[in-house]
C-alpha cells in the first residue's frame, strides 16, 4: 500500500463514514439549533442594552458597562464550565446545551453591545439635535434618523463577531453536548480512526462557508457608497 493509499485509508475510510454519518448528522441539528439560539438572543440582548445605555442613566450605564466588560474578558470556555458545574450548586441546573447556548449569548451580548454602542456614538449630535428641533421625540430620533445610519457602521464588525462567537459551539464538548465536533470526537474514539473528525470538518465548512459568503454579501449591500 502506497503512502496516499494509507493517507486515504486513515482519514477518508469511507466504510467509517458510512457508519458514523447519522451521527455526524444528528450533531449538525444541534450545531445549527445552538447557533440560532446564541444569534438571535445574543444580538437581541446586546442591542437592548445599547438602547438602555442611550438613556445616559448613569448607574444604570455603569451596570451595563461591567456586566459588558466582564464578558468581553472571560474566555468563553470558562462561562460555560462556570455554568454547567457552578450553577448546580446555586440551585439551578442547567444541562450542557443550556450552558453553551446562554454561555455563548452573553459572550456575543457583550461584544455587539459594544459594536451597537460605537455605532450609535459615531452618529453626529448635529443630527440628533436638528431631529429633535423639528419636533420628534428622543425615541423618534433614536429609530428613525441614528439607528438607521448606525447598523450600516455596524454589520461589518458585527457579522465578523457573531460567526467567530456561533463557531464556538464546538466548546460544548466539554459539558456533553452532541454537536459536531462531539459525535465527531465520539466516532473517531469508538473507531479508532480519526475519518469522523474529518467529517466534521467537512460539516463546518458546508455550514459556515454558505454564513461567511452571506455576510460578505450583506457589507457590501448595506456599505456606504463611496
Amino acid at each position: 500500500m502506497s503512502g496516499w493509499d494509507k493517507f486515504v485509508e486513515t482519514f477518508f475510510n469511507a466504510k467509517v463514514m458510512v457508519k458514523y454519518l447519522p451521527d455526524i448528522l444528528s450533531g449538525v441539528v444541534v450545531t445549527i439549533e445552538l447557533a440560532l439560539l446564541i444569534v438571535v438572543t445574543g444580538l437581541g440582548a446586546g442591542l437592548a442594552f445599547a438602547l438602555l445605555r442611550s438613556l445616559a442613566i448613569r448607574p444604570l450605564n455603569w451596570l451595563i458597562i461591567f456586566v459588558v466588560d466582564l464578558f468581553r474578558s472571560l474566555p468563553p470556555l470558562v462561562i460555560i464550565v462556570l455554568m454547567y458545574f457552578g450553577l448546580p450548586y446555586a440551585g439551578p441546573a442547567p444541562s450542557g446545551f443550556v450552558s453553551t447556548w446562554l454561555s455563548l449569548a452573553f459572550v456575543l451580548m457583550a461584544f455587539s453591545e459594544e459594536i451597537f454602542w460605537a455605532g450609535i456614538t459615531s452618529i453626529p449630535k448635529g443630527q440628533w439635535e436638528a431631529s429633535r428641533s423639528t419636533g420628534l421625540t428622543f425615541g423618534q430620533t433614536l429609530f428613525n434618523v441614528v439607528l438607521p445610519q448606525a447598523f450600516r457602521l455596524t454589520i461589518p464588525p458585527l457579522t465578523n463577531r457573531t460567526i467567530a462567537i456561533t463557531k464556538g459551539t464546538a466548546l460544548g464538548t466539554v459539558v456533553a453536548v452532541t454537536e459536531i465536533l462531539g459525535q465527531a470526537s465520539s466516532a473517531m474514539s469508538n473507531s479508532y480512526n480519526p475519518s469522523p473528525l474529518m467529517m466534521g470538518a467537512a460539516a463546518y465548512v458546508v455550514l459556515f462557508l454558505p454564513v461567511v459568503v452571506a455576510a460578505r454579501w450583506v457589507e457590501t449591500k448595506f456599505a456606504w457608497k463611496r
